[in-house]
């Protein structure tokens, strides 16, 4: 019996050692895999400061476009005003000549007809006043 209780107590000995080596290896590649993580991490944070530079730079470009071309715009504001104020007077007068040539015409106005044969359209004459 005490050879059985010997053998028994060296089993499990060599089943806790035997444990002991698997649950070491474990965590040595847990270990590694932690240490994989932290560096790709610590890229991850170094690639997204990066793009936050970028885009910090992105943005000041954008801020300082959007500034010149407001600028540019209140430059070429009065010249469209300007364009404007020029059509609508060139409208008035064309109203103004308008109104002006109908006054002197007559309110009946006939249509001149075309002469059915050529000798009567050499005679006919048009006379605008």
């Amino acid at each position: 019996m005490k050879m059985f209780f010997k053998l028994s107590v060296a089993s499990v000995s060599g089943a806790v050692v035997y444990l002991i080596n698997n649950v070491n290896q474990t965590l040595r590649k847990g270990m590694g895999t932690l240490e994989e993580t932290n560096k790709t991490l610590e890229e991850v944070r170094n690639a997204v400061h990066g793009l936050t530079q970028e885009s910090k730079k992105l943005i000041h470009s954008a801020n300082q476009i959007t500034a010149d071309v407001k600028g540019k715009m209140e430059n070429v504001d009065p010249l469209l005003e300007s364009a404007q104020d020029v059509g609508e007077m060139i409208h008035n007068v064309t109203n103004s000549m308008k109104e002006a040539s109908l006054e002197g015409r007559p309110k009946n106005l006939s249509t001149p007809t075309v002469p059915s044969t050529r000798t009567e359209a050499e005679g006919v004459q048009i006379i605008i006043k």
